[in-house]
């Protein structure tokens, strides 16, 4: 067969644009495609849940792929190794209790199973605003990364959901956006995003699941977002929590759809 250079353009936008038509009213949305972002994607697909995954970067995976310092190799606790288990990722006992696995089979492997399980990603997009609607969030306003990038003045498209999971890890974009625009309190002590705290891997793990949770009508928060908004500790390149967080947020989410 000869191939022809328009036929294979054709190919790309037609398939691509009906993924995105049969994608802009879903019932869950998550934002960021890092441990928790995938994780959660995954359960919530799997429970036949439609869910659309928006990340800015050419990639999945956040900063799994570099484990600590660039050396790409991931540590999770026991409690950890039991959601690795079932992706059937590969794992050594390094230290006892102490469980290490190749990042890049890790963030390659899950991200396979999300997909297959019916997880819809848009890679190269980027989040600019959320739909609010009666003081509920249902959606978000999407633009390419490239015009974020570029500063250009190009207006954006929406996509509603029932659900909107922030998994932007450090920076709680999403929640920071409600913050900003909702003038209506989040669920924190203070009713604001209460800031990353330095350092404790044994509290941030420990808590990570407490803070994994609705924080604004719509809004669920998981990974290191929910640590950030609750002013947690980082843990660093130790990612059962990361992991648990992003299949407690599908849960509870779940939850709420059969309300």
């Amino acid at each position: 067969m000869k191939l022809d250079e328009i036929k294979i353009s054709r190919s790309i936008v037609k398939r691509y644009m009906e993924k995105l038509l049969d994608n802009l009213d879903v019932d869950v949305v998550i934002v960021g495609g890092g441990p928790a972002g995938m994780v959660a994607g995954y359960y919530l697909a799997k429970n036949r849940v439609k869910t659309v995954l928006i990340e800015r970067k050419i990639s999945l995976g956040g900063g799994m792929w570099a484990g600590g310092i660039m050396f790409n190799e991931i540590v999770v606790q026991q409690q950890g190794k039991k959601i690795l288990d079932e992706f059937g990722i590969n794992i050594q006992e390094v230290e006892p209790g102490y469980f290490c696995a190749d990042a890049v089979e890790c963030v390659s492997t899950i991200c396979s199973h999300a997909v297959k399980a019916g997880l819809r990603v848009f890679n190269l997009v980027s989040v600019e605003d959320v739909m609010l609607h009666k003081g509920r969030v249902d959606g978000v306003v999407v633009n390419w990364t490239a015009v974020e990038m570029t500063s250009l003045y190009v207006d954006p498209v929406c996509i509603r959901a029932k659900y909107v999971i922030d998994a932007t890890g450090h920076p709680a974009e999403i929640a920071r956006l409600v913050q900003d625009k909702s003038q209506q309190k989040l669920a924190t002590d203070t009713g604001k995003i209460m800031g990353e705290r330095s350092m404790d891997a044994d509290r941030a793990e420990s808590i990570i699941l407490g803070n994994t949770k609705e924080i604004h009508p719509g809004l669920f928060v998981a990974g290191m977002c929910a640590n950030a908004v609750f002013g947690s500790p980082r843990m660093g390149p130790v990612f059962g929590g990361m992991l648990l967080s992003g299949k407690k947020a599908a849960e509870e989410v779940i939850t709420g759809l059969s309300v």
